[in-house]
């Protein structure tokens, strides 16, 4: 269910996208992650209830979502168990300015397939008929990308001018909201909720979750990215978030939008904000997709990416508690579609049973392939 996006050859086009690389309620609760605008009629779509269990339904909010160039969006819902909830974030790649927006398809993921959702649910954590799966039977909500802003964005924005000008809706966030709109009104009051994304969804899993944990105040809130770890140039966030207008959809009740000036730090101030909340990052020591747009940014090579994600990691758990790593060895760029899901360790444990031990709450700890550690 994850797409995994082809890696442009456009140098330095090729982007300051480590954010983007995903090569893959009520008034009251709208307004605690900004004025973002309610994306589609949650009372318009099917109930809950009235979806095949263990199905692959696809819901198709309308209103006010859209994919970057103005296409249909959707989200899709695999019913399970009510009280236990995945809300997963789609990757794709991103945009910000005239360059890396007017190359279309070629650096960001720009439209919904909702054939490709229905029809590829046989590999990785996908398939919860697998012996091990941390969250059997859990209802699964997956939430698919197409707007160039790691879903955080809530803007229409024109690149360029002349016939070369290029408009895409940065409208991640109001698709986000229609489809937790819908989740809020079906599911009233789960237990657990578990929040993740690969690589650009992993970036919109940490931007959200702490939305999630706002609205289901007594809930267990679970947070797990795969291949973000926010390597990126220091003024990455400066640059896209007025493209995007994400200061519109941050979480103000975690503090100063300002305070945000990188990955790492949105990280402490998330979980200094909800410290019973477990937070976590799953990376491969020299996951390749990743160092392809470090490098083609100007970053540096793959030994300097590794030692910054070393580093990204390090800080957050020296400021959070509640934030756990696992690292595992190679190069492979996200784990959760693929079948090797069930099958990675690092530091004599399994991918499946640290993250069994993290919704079940048993206690977990930061955990390093050998040699792998800074």
């Amino acid at each position: 269910m994850t797409l995994l996006c082809a890696r442009a050859g456009l140098g330095a086009v090729a982007l300051a996208s480590m954010m983007l690389a995903a090569c893959s309620g009520d008034d009251s609760k709208r307004a605690a992650s900004g004025d973002v605008t309610s994306g589609g009629a949650a009372s318009s779509l099917p109930h809950f209830d009235d979806l095949p269990e263990g199905a692959v339904s696809v819901l198709r909010p309308g209103g006010e979502t859209t994919c970057s160039r103005g296409g249909e969006y959707a989200f899709i819902v695999r019913p399970g168990d009510r009280d236990k909830v995945i809300l997963e974030f789609e990757g794709g790649g991103a945009c910000w300015d005239e360059q890396t927006c007017s190359f279309a398809g070629s650096i960001f993921k720009e439209t919904v397939d909702a054939d490709q959702y229905t029809e590829h649910l046989q590999r990785g954590w996908y398939d919860q008929s697998r012996p091990g799966h941390p969250m059997k039977g859990w209802t699964h909500v997956y939430i698919p990308y197409c707007t160039g802003d790691i879903h955080w964005g809530d803007n229409v924005k024109t690149y360029g001018q002349g016939d070369s000008a290029v408009t895409i809706h940065h409208k991640g966030a109001v698709n986000v909201r229609a489809a937790l709109d819908w989740v809020y009104r079906e599911l009233a009051a789960p237990q657990k909720v578990f929040v993740t994304g690969c690589s650009a969804g992993g970036y919109g899993s940490i931007w959200w979750a702490p939305e999630v944990q706002h609205h289901y105040a007594v809930a267990r809130v679970y947070h797990f990215a795969d291949s973000a770890a926010g390597v990126i140039t220091s003024d990455f966030f400066q640059k896209s978030f007025p493209s995007w207008n994400a200061e519109a959809t941050f979480p103000s009740f975690i503090g100063d939008f300002r305070q945000a000036t990188s990955l790492p730090v949105l990280y402490q101030m998330i979980a200094a904000a909800y410290p019973d909340n477990v937070y976590s990052q799953y990376n491969t020591v020299n996951d390749d997709n990743q160092t392809f747009y470090f490098v083609a940014m100007g970053g540096g090579d793959n030994a300097q990416w590794s030692a910054q994600m070393k580093a990204n990691v390090k800080s957050i758990e020296d400021a959070s508690p509640n934030f756990h790593a696992f690292l595992a060895p190679g190069e492979q760029h996200c784990i959760l579609p693929y079948d090797n899901f069930y099958t990675v360790e690092a530091g004599g444990k399994k991918l499946t049973e640290w993250l069994s031990d993290m919704v079940n709450d048993r206690p977990i700890e930061s955990v390093s392939c050998d040699g792998c550690a800074p």
